[in-house]
């Protein structure tokens, strides 16, 4: 871990000052895993390398995946609307909603609480729209719910269903929606407006998942392999072709943040604070990290706890670990 001590330096030092209750922090190149430690504990429960996360929004990307995987079969392309999944949406709209705006965050779904008590399926059928599809970017998890049903109306297959089969071929198969696999607790999910048993019996395409460092360093090794272990290489680079251009980018992200969306993955490429913008992954919200170097042959990953993080620069870590290539 000497090259990249900085970036384990960050990671311990924001853990001893309280701004993150756990971490875990791994490195990987096309090979496999270079460097892996757990820091902190939740209440009694020390940190290890291999504990399972709520990933969050992670979640998005690794659906995503599930999705290429389709438009390979020719089952799905980025242009099939949701409505032949689900033929009741859009019936006020006077607009068409493809699984490519879902994949982007260009839909316009209006966007309920991540843990709707209306629960999935209604909300993503609720009448309304925030935008015409394609006409501006707004961050949407319930797009997710969309992407879901087109999965399934294609391939037969639910979209966790899917993550299991791909994941299982590289080896990442800790990722799941099994509560038994024990995370870490999100120390200040009721703080931050999350009825978390609420948010968990919704199994949410978004949002669900759980998982292990291990588990994602797994796919981050993969995809710099990129030799078809879990899409394509052409399918891979259609995955990161920018989706948003520069149509405008609503709350809560917009354009100084510096980043484009592709088919589900973020892509920083006009991040002002980092040293390498040929990257790309994606967050969740109780501070989870997943981002993939291509140029420089490295992913990372962080694993924590806290949704409130008003003193963590993620950027500031980024730049640590690349310092270390």
């Amino acid at each position: 871990m000497t090259t990249y001590a900085a970036a384990f330096d960050w990671t311990r030092r924001h853990v001893d000052d309280g701004r993150l209750p756990t971490a875990v922090l791994g490195i990987a190149n096309a090979d496999g895993v270079i460097a892996l430690d757990a820091f902190g504990a939740t209440g009694r429960r020390r940190a290890a390398v291999d504990d399972h996360y709520r990933l969050f929004s992670i979640t998005k990307p690794l659906v995503g995946l599930v999705a290429a995987r389709a438009v390979e079969r020719g089952l799905l392309t980025p242009d099939t609307p949701l409505s032949t999944a689900l033929p009741e949406f859009g019936a006020d709209r006077d607009d068409l909603v493809r699984l490519r705006h879902l994949v982007s965050h260009t839909s316009g779904i209006v966007e309920p609480p991540m843990d709707t008590a209306a629960g999935l399926r209604p909300a993503l059928l609720a009448p309304g729209r925030d935008f015409a599809a394609g006409t501006a970017s707004r961050y949407s998890t319930i797009a997710f719910e969309g992407v879901a049903a087109l999965i399934e109306h294609a391939t037969g297959e639910s979209w966790d269903a899917g993550v299991t089969t791909w994941a299982a071929g590289i080896g990442a198969d800790g990722l799941t929606l099994d509560e038994a696999s024990d995370p870490h607790e999100v120390v200040d999910a009721a703080a931050a407006g999350l009825d978390m048993a609420a948010f968990v019996r919704l199994r949410h395409p978004g949002a669900g998942t759980l998982g292990r460092a291990a588990d994602l360093l797994a796919l981050g090794s993969a995809l710099l392999r990129d030799r078809g272990e879990v899409v394509q290489p052409s399918t891979h680079a259609m995955m990161l072709r920018p989706l948003t251009g520069d149509i405008p980018r609503l709350e809560p992200y917009p354009a100084e943040r510096g980043q484009d969306f592709g088919f589900t993955w973020n892509l920083r490429t006009r991040a002002p604070g980092l040293i390498d913008r040929d990257v790309y992954g994606h967050a969740g919200w109780a501070g989870t990290q997943f981002w993939v170097h291509p140029t420089a042959g490295i992913a990372w990953v962080l694993l924590t706890n806290v949704a409130l993080r008003p003193d963590v620069d993620v950027d500031a870590l980024d730049n640590a670990v690349i310092s270390g290539v």
